[in-house]
């Protein structure tokens, strides 16, 4: 399961049975039916921020009644180890308002879609808050191959499924949101996972950040992860359980990192998705 470069990406507030088999994501369906897909796989908890936290903390700090975190989180982190092992890491933000920023929403870019915005080791840290950019320089630093070893990609409210797209209001059908999401992932993730780097050492991680909110099962409901990546065993379909402190484990462990934040260093590895 060794990779030089990893990528986590991350959807919102959609159920297994909304996205597997979905018409409206032909695209993000090809990837799972070609490479891994974890199908006994859920959310921690009904708050997106709480499960983000997991995906690069390993676990969440008391949020307040909206969801919110007001703080910094100080505990161990993904950035933490990846400085410590000397790995290069950026985030690529859509709608980032400026590199480096780690201010509230503005509207599509979400705060709290950005976990990293809230760790100390970025806050309080001028060089690895730079490491914060918008979305706009993945192509370019895919076509220069100046892609880190890790790379966390957020799309904005627009693009991830969480709100209706450009053009179709405050309220449109699911299908829409979509639609538009597969066809985000297609044109702008499609071209990474046909370079011949990814190709090479590449591996890519396709989660949901929580299903709906009438799913509370194992805390934030069954949703689809999806596994990309050359040695990845071709259309293998795990039914180990699976919540996201075993894809933080996952994205360090690729990368030789073997220390894991909090929860992670229990959790479950998902090395049986690799030949």
């Amino acid at each position: 399961m060794s990779a030089n470069h990893v990528f986590l990406l991350v959807f919102e507030n959609e159920g297994y049975g909304t996205v597997i088999g979905g018409p409206s994501l032909p695209y993000l369906n090809s990837l799972a039916n070609q490479y891994g897909l974890a199908t006994n796989y859920f959310a921690n908890q009904h708050s997106s921020l709480g499960d983000y936290f997991v995906l690069t903390a390993g676990e969440a700090p008391q949020l307040n009644a909206i969801g919110d975190f007001a703080g910094t989180v100080s505990d161990d982190n993904v950035v933490r180890e990846l400085a410590a092992h000397n790995k290069s890491w950026k985030v690529y933000a859509e709608s980032l308002p400026s590199v480096g920023y780690t201010g509230p929403t503005i509207y599509p870019y979400k705060r709290q879609h950005n976990p990293f915005a809230y760790l100390s080791d970025v806050v309080n840290n001028p060089a690895q808050a730079g490491n914060l950019v918008p979305f706009s320089e993945f192509a370019a630093d895919l076509a220069n191959d100046r892609l880190p070893n890790y790379a966390y990609i957020v799309p904005n409210l627009q693009d991830d499924m969480h709100d209706c797209p450009t053009g179709k209001g405050e309220s449109c059908a699911i299908a829409d949101k979509q639609s538009t999401a597969d066809n985000w992932l297609r044109t702008n993730i499609g071209p990474l996972i046909n370079s011949t780097g990814f190709k090479r050492d590449g591996l890519l991680v396709i989660t949901f950040d929580e299903a709906e909110l009438s799913d509370v099962t194992n805390g934030g409901g069954h949703i689809a992860t999806i596994i990309v990546g050359s040695n990845v065993k071709p259309g293998y379909k795990s039914t180990t359980f699976y919540q996201h402190e075993s894809t933080l484990r996952l994205t360090l462990e690729a990368l030789g990192i073997m220390n894991f934040p909090g929860k992670a260093a229990a959790a479950p590895s998902m090395s049986e998705f690799f030949q």
